[in-house]
């Protein structure tokens, strides 16, 4: 049994615990009831007594049989402690009002009973009056507490339901942001790449320049594979993150290669790699030597970049390391989201992020993951 499960049944535990404890110290009560008369009882009393004390045991589980099991003692005047109790729990565990009054029905006149022996009748009202006390203080007392146990279960059951809608109305609210996230991102950013793409296109066709061309060309092959990647995050948004079946699979380790040929800038990739990894562990490697090279594109031009990608039969540890910048930086905007969702993702599964500068104006990004095997 996990900890987390110990932690669980504790309170339960407890509570039966506090159960049995109470009805033991009820049964130790009804003895002591007995005990103390015992030396002017009959044996007959005393079995009685017996009895009752016995049903008390059962009391949670069958109040109407330990009720019944208490009445034969209070008729021969041999219980006072056992009766109210055995009554209590009727009410506590019966809704129906009428059997409950027809038990305190009987309880009253089975406290009266050996009081009818009684020749004065001077005794008689308040014979009544302590019999009435008797048999309705118990069932009071039940009701009472059956009504709290009641009330309890609906405030219980208002305060789901309360969750229920508010959860209800958060998702709402993220769907209606994700809608919108997915037209703009289909409307203003997927419209802009592809005029790039078309731009590229036509200065890749149009230019005489050997080097122009191919950088038009490397331009407009990242613009269409971001299209791609931009027609699965908006069917994402729209499905509410449900897996969708897009024409293109995500990225795994084979695309690194690509990746770093078609990034622009001078990139050496060191890899080890030769057995295949869980699918998220191949996202989150990718990604990483992803961002690395924007990062070192946007803010190091000119400088040269190592991707590393070492494994260990226990670890994934990803490096991309960029020497200083040769050229001015150019001032794209930047909001520091990209490493902020690598460590992210990271985190997510059981790694951790180090972004640092370097001495001599480089920078170093170094990612460590978990190895898991990948799912069959």
């Amino acid at each position: 049994m996990t900890a987390r499960s110990r932690h669980r049944l504790t309170p339960l535990t407890r509570s039966r615990w506090f159960a049995v404890v109470t009805d033991l110290a009820l049964a130790a009560a009804a003895v002591i009831d007995v005990v103390v008369l015992l030396p002017g009882w009959t044996p007959f009393e005393i079995a009685l007594a017996a009895v009752a004390v016995a049903g008390l045991l059962v009391r949670r589980r069958l109040p109407w049989v330990a009720f019944v099991l208490v009445l034969p003692g209070l008729v021969v005047d041999a219980m006072t402690i056992a009766a109210p109790i055995a009554l209590y729990s009727v009410a506590v565990r019966e809704r129906r009002l009428p059997p409950v009054l027809a038990a305190g029905a009987v309880t009253f006149a089975c406290f009266l009973l050996p009081d009818w022996q009684l020749p004065e009748l001077d005794y008689l009202a308040p014979s009544l009056l302590y019999a009435l006390m008797y048999a309705a203080t118990p069932i009071a007392l039940g009701a009472l507490v059956r009504t709290r146990t009641e009330l309890s279960d609906r405030v219980a059951e208002l305060s789901a339901a309360r969750a229920v809608e508010r959860l209800r109305d958060e998702q709402d609210v993220l769907r209606r942001e994700r809608a919108r996230l997915s037209r703009e991102m289909h409307d203003v950013v997927s419209h802009q790449v592809s005029l790039i793409a078309v731009q590229a296109g036509a200065l890749q066709v149009a230019s005489t320049d050997p080097d122009a061309r191919r950088a038009a060309g490397v331009i407009r092959s990242l613009a269409v594979r971001t299209l791609d990647e931009l027609r699965q995050m908006v069917g994402v948004l729209r499905a509410e993150g449900a897996p969708t079946g897009g024409d293109k699979p995500q990225p795994t380790l084979d695309d690194l290669a690509r990746l770093v040929a078609d990034s622009g800038i001078s990139a050496e990739l060191v890899t080890d790699i030769t057995s295949d990894l869980a699918p998220p562990l191949e996202r989150a490697v990718y990604r990483t030597v992803q961002e690395g090279l924007t990062n070192a594109r946007k803010h190091a031009p000119g400088a040269p970049v190592r991707v590393s990608v070492r494994t260990t039969t226990a670890s994934i540890q990803v490096v991309v390391d960029n020497d200083a910048p040769t050229t001015a930086a150019l001032p794209l905007p930047s909001g520091g989201a990209g490493l902020r969702g690598l460590r992210e993702r990271a985190e997510l599964l059981g790694g951790s992020l180090d972004a640092a500068s370097r001495s001599g104006g480089g920078f170093r990004l170094s990612v460590s993951l978990p190895r898991r095997e990948p799912e069959r």
